[in-house]
Order: structure tokens, then C-alpha cells, then sequence
């Protein structure tokens, strides 16, 4: 760019003329749209830990908020993911989980254990929020998972 060009850039951007860009606005909405609202967000606990199993790829990830522990372990295989999770104490009846990537969310029951499954999600970002009759949700922070 040679200085005129900057010159122009700059006085389009004086005068408010310079448009957003179509992908900054498609970014931003897109990350509006993953927020939960009235959500407590359960802080991550400690460093990912590896699986103790040497035959294969799986994290066991903690997140904990005020009254709810999260413990999920994440297993890689065949270019997909897959969540075993557990929720302590039991969240009460009729809690459901979300298991969510950027783009796909699957809902699962809590079993009266705490657990619950989700495969098959693409790898990436992953979170979980708990739904609880009567309580705001508690979600966890997004943590990226790699293959």
C-alpha cells in the first residue's frame, strides 16, 4: 500500500464510511448465539489429565462451580469425539445436559448416577451446560480438544 492509499483508508475510517467486514459481523453473531444467558460458569480445574489407559487418547477434564462438580472424559477415535460425563452431585430430577461444539449440540438425560454419554461430535471446542428445574443453568468454559 503506498501512502495515498493509507491516506484514503484513513479518512474513510474518519468519516464512520468504512464498512464492517461481512465475516467480522458473521464471527460476532455467531459467537452471540453460544451464550447462555442467567448461565454460572464452571471454571476449569486443574491441568487436562491423560488417560491412565496407555491403549488410547482420552482427557479427563474437571470443571467445578458452586454446588456442582463437572468430570468429563474425552475420548478421540475415528476423526470424531466422544463425551462420558459426570455431574456430582445428582443434579435433580429432570436435569438434562447439553453437550455442545460450535456447531452441533446434542441433550442428553442424567441418569440418577450423574452420568451421561455424547458421541460422535466433531473435534474442537467442546462445552457442557446442566439444566436444572428451577435453577439457572451452569455451564462450563469451552476447552478446545485436539486430536
Amino acid at each position: 500500500m503506498i501512502n495515498d492509499e493509507y491516506f484514503l483508508a484513513a479518512l474513510r475510517l474518519a468519516s464512520g464510511n468504512d464498512p464492517i467486514p461481512t465475516q467480522v459481523s458473521a464471527a460476532a453473531r455467531d459467537a452471540w448465539r453460544l451464550r447462555i444467558p442467567q448461565a454460572v460458569t464452571a471454571a476449569h480445574e486443574a491441568a487436562t489429565i491423560r488417560s491412565v489407559r496407555a491403549d488410547d487418547s482420552s482427557h479427563l477434564v474437571r470443571f467445578v462451580a458452586a454446588g456442582l462438580t463437572f468430570d468429563l472424559e474425552v475420548t478421540e477415535g475415528d476423526g470424531l469425539i466422544d463425551v462420558a460425563g459426570h455431574i456430582s452431585p445428582y443434579p435433580g430430577e429432570g436435569a438434562l445436559v447439553d453437550v455442545r461444539s460450535p456447531h452441533l449440540t446434542l441433550t442428553r438425560r442424567i441418569a440418577h448416577t450423574g452420568h451421561f454419554v455424547a458421541t460422535g461430535l466433531p473435534p474442537g471446542w467442546l462445552s457442557v451446560v446442566c439444566h436444572r428445574p428451577g435453577h439457572a443453568p451452569i455451564q462450563t468454559t469451552w476447552v478446545r480438544i485436539r486430536p
